[in-house]
């Protein structure tokens, strides 16, 4: 496979894709659809008084669209920006008092044209809707990378500003393009995991520090496999088998990802628990866990190093692009020296993004 996404340009292609890697969730939804209409999605929209100039669109709540998109918020002035979010998100302070409205995101309109549009992509129904309305004023449109990118990544979207993670993830993801302009801002995920101290740093020194802990550790020292079922990138199988090896052989327990709810998922779930590994079922956020950790290609592990725990990479047979992604982030194979903590930028991510924006609406 070459560098660069299989899909660099074609958001329809790509959304064919993704659909083929959940057949059944996709036959639903189209079953649903021929039955009745389906509704346009509602929104919020939170404006200021007086003439706006930015526009940010939450595309979700979750903690890596948070960082990409909404903390930037605290860094832009309230007075200029406009938001649009899901219904009842929870704006920062400074824009309490905004008028919200409810609204059909189809024909999305805002009280005052926005100059420059912030958004993790346009792949979403927000994304999309929010660069529907960047293309009808022109608008600059800003994307903010909010995860580790796979050749799998959804295209950016034409004449965009992307604002990534670093100069060789802006080169990765815009292979092949001449439209898209690039700026290394950081990550403002990892930067906030780099702010925790971390209480079993990788050591260096330490005789104990490339392997795995054994099955005989303490909780806090037990191997976590962080899962990923859910990943359309490797089939489920794969992923399956995978974690059944590296759990039995680092006597590893098993955390399943939030969105491995599935039917299929509990059935792999139950397996797993008959064939004796440990299922962690604890609820403690990713960031409060001690233990060192392994993952085949979860941003969870850069995090992890981020605040200074032990973390690694796994996988069998891994294929040409997973190799290459392990060397882009980084990230060290389980049986190494643990991985090492990502580079920093000098500006935090979220004030460097609101800088940017902020300057493309003057």
């Amino acid at each position: 496979m070459g560098h660069g996404l299989r899909h660099p340009g074609d958001l329809v292609a790509w959304r064919r894709w993704h659909e083929s890697r959940h057949p059944l969730r996709h036959a639903v939804r189209t079953a649903r659809s021929r039955i009745r209409k389906p509704a346009s999605a509602l929104v919020d929209v939170l404006e200021p008084e007086g003439e706006p100039d930015v526009l940010v669109a939450v595309e979700a709540t979750h903690a890596s669209v948070r960082h990409a998109v909404a903390a930037p918020l605290d860094h832009l002035d309230p007075g200029r920006t406009i938001v649009v979010a899901p219904t009842g998100w929870q704006a920062p302070p400074g824009f309490a008092g905004h008028r919200r409205r409810a609204t059909d995101l189809a024909g999305l309109t805002t009280s005052a044209p926005p100059r420059a549009v912030l958004a993790a992509g346009h792949y979403t129904e927000i994304g999309s809707a929010a660069y529907d309305l960047a293309e009808r004023h022109g608008a600059t449109f800003f994307v903010a990378q909010h995860g580790a990118l796979t050749p799998f990544a959804p295209p950016l979207p034409r004449a965009a500003r992307l604002l990534a993670w670093s100069e060789s993830d802006g080169d990765f993801w815009t292979e092949g393009r001449q439209d898209v302009q690039v700026s290394a801002t950081g990550s403002q995920l990892l930067w906030t995991a780099g702010l925790v101290t971390g209480a079993s740093a990788p050591s260096s020194t330490s005789s104990g520090s490339a392997n795995a802990p054994s099955s005989t550790s303490s909780d806090s020292e037990r191997l976590v496999y962080l899962g990923q079922g859910h990943a359309a990138e490797i089939s489920r199988a794969r992923l399956a088998h995978a974690a059944l090896v590296t759990c039995r052989e680092h006597g590893a327990a098993y955390r399943p990802h939030p969105s491995e709810r599935d039917v299929t998922s509990r059935a792999v779930l139950g397996a797993y628990a008959r064939a004796g590994i440990t299922i962690d079922t604890s609820g403690v956020p990713l960031v409060d866990l001690d233990a060192p950790i392994v993952s085949v290609f979860s941003t969870g592990v850069l995090e992890a190093a981020a605040r200074g725990r032990r973390a690694w990479v796994d996988f069998p047979r891994p294929p040409a692009w997973l190799g290459e992604f392990w060397e882009r982030y980084g990230m060290h194979r389980l049986g190494t020296a643990p991985t090492p903590a990502p580079d920093q930028p000098s500006v935090e991510p979220a004030r460097r993004i609101a800088e940017i924006v902020t300057e493309a609406a003057r």
